[in-house]
């Protein structure tokens, strides 16, 4: 075990080196000025589309081929909204101090124009498969860079690395901090929070993507409501404290708090790191679910998703933030591993949270939050399911031996995150969130222009007073499965002057 845990730090060191920080910063930078800050401007746009429809979706709902815009939201959110936004912020402030906050949020503002690319250019490239469709960078890579044996190798490599990251070096995180609330809170037995887990979400995925977006549109605005209530009362009994934290994490962002000034380097790349890792902006595998959603052009789930990023770090990273900063329930160390603030004996992860919730609302708060925990979990789980599966179809070219190869190896790995300790966890986890972000933000880079092509389509067609409708073919996208047939038939109507 311990040559594996080396093993695991040193490449997923080389990985989440220098580079690939800079990578995410930059490619959020670049699409905020390629889409004129997009992720802005048409906030508005973002509201109206989770639950707005035009008439061609809701004559396509019935079809069964895609799952709603709001299942599609809610999933998404589902899976975006884990462990990183309680145990990845906890991690965040123990390595890079309050400073991490900050980026973390620079990197949701920004990293949305990334969702918007990636998840845009996975609707506008998706197949239609069977009764489904399916997409995400391994068919955008595949279909739309022009050196076909590069985009196969690119493509390939993002599959493996999805396999990899949602599929395998992923889930045990999810389960492990699950396990160590269920045991603080109702001292659970690890071992039976692993097995029930292994059954709950065995039964979910044999669903297939329908069944997880029926799910996850029940549990995932419950659960999000939930717990920022729970912030919010914790922050009003402790608000003195909030201009501190505020201050502390603004300053400390800047090497301004000379307290924090020596870890400024493990502020910025923990905070970019766990930012990712929370609300996959970026990363690629938050493309692969808007995919699978029945949208009369691209642009609509694109906007969708860079809400839903929003949602994840900007409001739940917030409220977690807050739940264990005003309560001082956290430490920090320097990079020697010498502690900079020492306030509590908990192994930094979600017992932070529910260290402070058990102290401001008493016992039953910790039993509630770690609750709470298991439904973050869940959903995110089916998230992870459905985009590895997706990749193990296309890697497999659709063969069925693929999907119950994954169904066998994720349940597996959930398990494992109740015989695997904390630290090598971690390193899997971010193992699997580099390796996909380097392919994908390379692929949506490369097609960038697609993507303002796609953008600009979608306002003019809006400006002009009509719903916006996709046709492939206007952009060189070869629709070989017929997944947007329907839609470019409506458009070419339109535009013949035919009724």
């Amino acid at each position: 075990m311990d040559t594996f845990v080396k093993i695991v730090t040193q490449i997923n060191d080389y990985v989440w080196s220098t580079p690939l920080v800079v990578l995410c910063l930059g490619a959020g930078i670049f699409f905020t000025i390629l889409t004129r800050g997009g992720q802005f401007r048409l906030f508005k746009d973002m509201i109206r589309l989770i639950r707005a429809k035009s008439e061609a979706e809701k004559e396509s709902e019935g079809s069964g081929k895609g799952i709603s815009a709001f299942q599609s939201f809610a999933t998404t959110v589902g899976s975006r909204v884990g462990m990183g936004n309680i145990a990845g912020v906890a991690t965040a402030l123990f390595f890079g101090g309050p400073g991490a906050i900050f980026w973390m949020w620079l990197i949701a503002l920004i990293g949305a124009a990334s969702s918007f690319a990636e998840c845009t250019l996975a609707q506008a490239y998706k197949d239609k498969v069977g009764n489904e469709y399916m997409g995400g960078a391994q068919l955008f890579i595949t279909k739309g860079l022009k050196v076909k044996p590069v985009a196969k190798v690119m493509a390939f490599l993002f599959a493996i690395a999805a396999v990899l990251g949602p599929g395998t070096l992923m889930p045990g995180l999810q389960i492990y901090q699950i396990a160590s609330t269920f045991k603080s809170a109702f001292n659970t037995p690890e071992m039976v929070v692993g097995v029930v887990c292994v059954i709950a979400i065995a039964f979910v995925v044999w669903g297939g993507i329908k069944r997880i977006g029926q799910v996850a549109e029940l549990l995932a605005p419950v659960m999000c409501v939930i717990y920022i209530v729970m912030a919010i009362v914790i922050i009003g009994m402790n608000i003195t404290e909030l201009p501190g934290v505020l201050g502390s994490i603004v300053s400390s962002a800047f090497a301004a708090n000379s307290m924090f000034a020596g870890i400024i380097g493990a502020a910025i790349s923990h905070g970019v790191k766990r930012g990712v890792y929370s609300n996959e902006a970026g990363q690629g595998s938050g493309a692969i679910v808007p995919a699978a959603a029945e949208c009369s052009h691209p642009a609509k789930q694109g906007l969708v998703q860079a809400l839903s990023v929003y949602i994840d770090t900007i409001v739940i990273c917030t409220a977690s933030t807050m739940i264990i900063m005003v309560t001082g329930n956290y430490n920090v160390v320097d990079k020697t591993g010498e502690y900079i603030v020492n306030n509590t004996a908990s192994e930094y992860g979600a017992l932070w949270a529910q260290d402070a919730v058990n102290h401001s609302l008493g016992s039953w708060g910790g039993k509630l939050l770690a609750i709470m925990i298991a439904l973050f979990v869940f959903t995110s789980l089916m998230g992870y399911y459905y985009q590895a599966e997706s990749n193990m179809k296309f890697i497999f070219k659709g063969k069925p031996v693929g999907t119950y190869l994954m169904r066998a190896i994720f349940l597996i790995a959930v398990f494992s995150g109740v015989i695997v300790d904390g630290q090598t966890i971690w390193s899997m986890a971010d193992l699997g969130v580099g390796l996909m972000a380097w392919v994908n933000i390379i692929g949506i880079l490369i097609l960038s222009k697609k993507v303002r092509a796609i953008l600009s389509d979608y306002e003019k067609q809006k400006k002009a007073g009509v719903d916006p409708l996709f046709d492939p073919a206007k952009f060189g996208i070869k629709d070989e499965t017929g997944a947007w047939d329907k839609y470019a038939a409506l458009l070419k109507k339109r535009e013949s002057g035919k009724k």
